[in-house]
């Protein structure tokens, strides 16, 4: 059934609305359904860092908004979970005549847009309002750790999309690894540690930080139904370290966004979650900062 605008704005508590502070970091409000968890804190560092995190994107694909081979003329494309707002707008600039929706729980978008673009207040996770059968490329990046059913959600962007059209998911490995061999990656090194901790936080909230690993995307969306389903990975490098030009630049600005962002991701599901004292977390991001910047750890993960 479709429902207005309106409707569909009307069906989000106020508590969506609120924000909370931990130690000084703005987050979304932990009564909803935690999506800044995958998102971090709301507030302007963190913000900043997630448009430089869009840069790394575009530099991985070479300028592409996306790789979907959608018709040259879309009429309608939907990003889920739009955070800042930046890949709708990027896209609404590059196809003037398309109608482009992008929606998230955080009011975090900017008011200036393109004509053709507008945000909406909504959950990702709630049944969605909008008309099934209507877009030509739905959009969903970076939503790791804030998803407690990734069943349902691509259930619901198979429902929503046109035959015919094409859904684009895109999702972080967690997993920090070393290019160097000699750096060990034993249960005991920082980036295991890391990786293990925030496993266990979604774990425990039923919000999982592993659906980028063991093919779990690929397999939930054929179980949705979609058929033609294409699988891409990246080797995404932490700081200035590959020789290759292209992949030195790529990490140097990734560096830039973990560094910026390191302490907003661990505050909430270590500290909250887990029950780690703000001091504990410090002193454990103060460690992995000094283990990602080592010249010799050669830092990456998988996208």
């Amino acid at each position: 059934m479709h429902c207005s605008l309106r409707d569909s704005t009307a069906s989000i508590t106020s508590s969506i609305l609120e924000y909370r502070n931990i130690n000084g970091r703005k987050y979304q409000s932990s009564n909803t359904t935690e999506y800044w968890f995958a998102r971090a804190p709301t507030d302007e560092k963190h913000i900043e860092g997630l448009d430089v995190s869009h840069h790394v994107a575009l530099l991985l694909m070479e300028d592409k908004l996306f790789l979907s081979p959608i018709a040259e003329n879309p009429q309608k494309i939907l990003d889920v979970g739009t955070g800042t707002g930046i890949w709708a707008i990027d896209v609404a600039d590059e196809y003037p005549s398309a109608d482009v929706l992008g929606f998230d729980i955080s009011a975090v978008q900017p008011s200036w847009v393109p004509p053709n673009c507008r945000f909406q207040i909504d959950d990702a996770q709630l049944d969605w309002t909008f008309k099934e059968n209507e877009y030509d490329l739905i959009h969903m990046r970076y939503l790791y750790g804030g998803i407690d059913d990734w069943d349902k959600l691509y259930g619901q962007a198979f429902r929503h999309v046109k035959p015919g059209g094409w859904v684009e998911s895109t999702e972080i490995d967690l997993e920090t690894r070393s290019e160097n061999p000699n750096v060990s990656d034993d249960d005991g090194h920082i980036f295991r540690q890391w990786r293990d901790l925030f496993f266990a936080a979604g774990d425990k909230i039923n919000r999982t930080f592993k659906i980028a690993r063991d093919g779990q995307m690929e397999a939930k969306m054929r179980a949705a139904g979609f058929v033609d389903v294409r699988h891409r990975q990246w080797k995404v490098p932490i700081g200035g370290w590959p020789r290759d030009p292209k992949l030195k630049r790529v990490g140097h600005y990734n560096g830039m966004f973990i560094d910026q962002s390191l302490d907003g991701f661990a505050v909430f599901p270590i500290g909250e979650i887990l029950g780690w004292t703000f001091e504990e977390v410090t002193l454990l991001v103060t460690q992995m900062r000094r283990a990602i910047k080592d010249p010799k750890a050669l830092p990456y993960y998988m996208v």
